[in-house]
């Protein structure tokens, strides 16, 4: 082969290598970023698939919550005052032996517990469960000015004869402003029937909220303090997801007595801490958060 003819040979070559030397780096940064691309829109599908899962993971413990445990209602025990458990038909009592009261009233209500043909006795009776010392009596609410409130109602128990008559203890009664029992704490007790109808099932707590050092007095041979409030905290657990309310009433006979919170908030106010048994995923979301939409009253 002739000088010239390897020279030409040899700066085709060169010119050949230089054009796929610079095809090969003009690729590299494209794929780098094709690849990096990929990656992300991968590493979303899987944060979804994750929120997915975490969706069903949710509604499984809610489903597991609600056939496994019992006693769903019941606040957490009180470390900060006096409390003695009493156990009903059909209710959960908190008995406070320094305000002769209850701390809460908790229960479960169902849509079959919604109706009856047991009458209401209007019979109020000492408790036979406390000592003599601590059975509060009717007429200790005599001339008070105050009616003898139900935390659990009277019309949550008409499918049982004893549940109504236990209805009527006095360890399940607070001394109530009048237009306020009659009035929007009534109105609440139906739209809480008419709940149970709709969602079959719902978890209720409801008590005073004392001042001690300020309440009024009344009790004729037992001292009861006058509450300056009330709450009543709601769960609903056959839902999706589940959700909860809280109301705080003012023992007073204003037109709107009362304020709607979350659970969380409702806690703060009262120093208890409610529906202690959920799951710890799902208690944190039906309390922290409510829907008034989803509360609408029937009254």
């Amino acid at each position: 082969m002739s000088k010239k003819k390897k020279q030409n040979t040899t700066k085709y070559a060169g010119s050949a290598f230089a054009v796929i030397l610079a095809a090969l780096l003009s690729y590299f940064p494209i794929s780098k970023q094709l690849n990096k691309q990929e990656t992300v829109n991968e590493t979303q599908k899987q944060e979804v698939v994750i929120n997915q899962d975490q969706q069903q993971d949710n509604d499984i413990s809610l489903e597991e919550a609600v056939v496994s445990v019992q006693n769903l209602e019941i606040p957490a025990k009180l470390k900060d005052r006096s409390e003695k458990i009493l156990k009903r038909s059909n209710y959960t009592i908190s008995y406070n032996r320094n305000w002769n009261q209850p701390n809460w009233v908790a229960w479960e209500l169902n849509k079959n517990e919604t109706k009856g043909r047991n009458n209401r006795n209007e019979e109020f009776t000492a408790d036979p469960d406390l000592a003599e010392a601590y059975q509060v009596e009717s007429y200790d609410y005599s001339g008070s000015g105050y009616d003898r409130g139900h935390m659990c109602p009277a019309g949550d128990n008409h499918f049982d004869a004893k549940a109504m008559n236990e209805s009527f203890y006095m360890s399940n009664i607070c001394p109530q402003n009048h237009e306020l029992n009659a009035g929007k704490w009534n109105d609440l007790e139906i739209a809480c029937r008419k709940w149970a109808n709709r969602y079959q099932q719902l978890f209720i707590v409801c008590g005073p909220i004392i001042d001690k050092r300020n309440g009024k007095r009344i009790g004729k041979e037992h001292e009861i303090i006058v509450p300056e409030k009330f709450f009543k905290v709601i769960l609903i657990t056959s839902t999706k997801p589940a959700r909860a309310i809280g109301y705080i009433f003012e023992n007073n006979g204003s037109d709107r007595p009362y304020k709607v919170h979350s659970i969380d908030e409702v806690e703060k106010i009262t120093g208890m801490d409610f529906f202690p048994n959920l799951p710890d995923k799902i208690e944190d979301l039906v309390e922290s958060r409510y829907e008034a939409s989803d509360w609408r009253w029937y009254n």
